[in-house]
């Protein structure tokens, strides 16, 4: 196992010849620091003074180094040693040295009252020995040590001490109160940085939907345009389609007023003709002089005369002309139609 593992007192304790006297010695050790108005030297002379007798076999320097440092650990584990290698009477022979050591002035220190109640507690001594033999050494009882935790110490051995305490109890409640203001302040401000972060955050939203709405009237308004130019386009087209089938009417009409003009010439001429053909001609058969009349024409027409004279009778007459009349009229449309139809089938046949 490497020695680096182990602490000084325990490096010691193995370097001891007698680990009882190593451990002896750092108790007494740690009574002597805690001597008032001695020196380090006196202290180390004394030590040795009193174990004279003792087998260690090392410096007395270490020893007192640990007990400076107050190592509770070292302390306790030395108390162990004793207890384990020893019985009851070494542990009140050590106490009985440290009640020497620590009253060599006639003065036991308070924090050397502590630490004798400590090692008796240590090394299973009762308190009531203990008391026994501090008052066979030193002729007094062992009184109970007077508390550094309360006032009433500090007022006794420090007269300042209620004054200080006040100006301490002062200067600590005006550092709170210093202390409450700085954490009160930062809160404010951390409260208006919150607050100027949501105003900020609050008109950047309304920006947004400001630009959002003023997006969406943009659009309904395009959408409008667009709505009404596509109606005004359709108003133009509905005009152009009107104005070229009143002018597609208007040609028809005087086209077919052109070919009434004609049909009354030839009929005039057929008439004249017919009235040559009777005087030279017996009359034709009645079936035939209907359907010539059907399509206007006399009798004695021609086969070619016939054609043309139902082309342009079915042109005036067919139904679909009449698509935007009323049902009756129609109706008399399709009549005449087939009228027509049925008298040009018959003179064809025949002719």
């Amino acid at each position: 196992m490497s020695i680096a593992r182990f602490s000084p007192f325990e490096l010691l304790l193995l370097k001891s010849r007698s680990q009882v006297d190593t451990a002896t010695l750092l108790l007494l050790g740690w009574v002597l620091v805690h001597r008032q108005h001695v020196s380090e030297g006196q202290r180390r002379r004394r030590l040795a003074q009193v174990t004279a007798q003792f087998r260690h076999g090392h410096e007395l320097g270490p020893v007192m180094s640990i007990a400076h440092s107050q190592d509770l650990q070292a302390i306790q584990l030395a108390a162990e040693v004793v207890r384990k290698e020893c019985g009851t009477e070494r542990s009140q022979s050590i106490i009985h040295q440290a009640i020497t050591v620590a009253t060599d002035d006639g003065e036991l220190s308070l924090a050397n009252h502590y630490i004798l109640r400590f090692l008796a507690d240590l090394l299973s001594v009762a308190p009531m020995t203990l008391n026994i033999l501090f008052k066979e050494l030193t002729g007094i009882p062992l009184v109970t040590p007077e508390d550094p935790s309360r006032d009433a110490y500090w007022q006794v051995h420090d007269p300042d001490y209620h004054a200080r305490k006040v100006r301490e109890a002062e200067a600590a409640e005006q550092k709170q109160q210093q202390t409450n203001a700085r954490a009160e302040q930062q809160q404010r401000q951390k409260e208006q940085r919150h607050q100027q972060k949501q105003q900020k955050q609050q008109e950047k939203q309304r920006r947004q939907e400001e630009a959002r709405q003023a997006q969406e009237q943009e659009q309904q308004r395009q959408q409008e345009q667009a709505r009404q130019q596509e109606r005004q386009r359709q108003r133009e087209r509905t005009e152009r389609e009107q104005q070229r089938s009143r002018q597609q009417d208007s040609h028809r009409q005087g086209s077919h007023q052109q070919d009434y003009r004609q049909q009354e010439y030839r009929q005039q001429e057929q008439r004249n003709n017919h009235s040559h053909q009777q005087r030279t001609a017996p009359p034709p058969p009645d079936r035939t002089t209907r359907a010539l009349s059907v399509l206007g024409l006399t009798p004695g027409a021609s086969r070619i005369e016939v054609r043309h004279a139902y082309r342009r009778m079915a042109q005036l007459h067919h139904p679909d002309r009449f698509y935007s009349e009323s049902e009756h009229q129609v109706a008399l449309a399709s009549a005449r139609f087939q009228r027509i139809k049925n008298a040009y089938d018959y003179l064809m046949q025949t002719y």
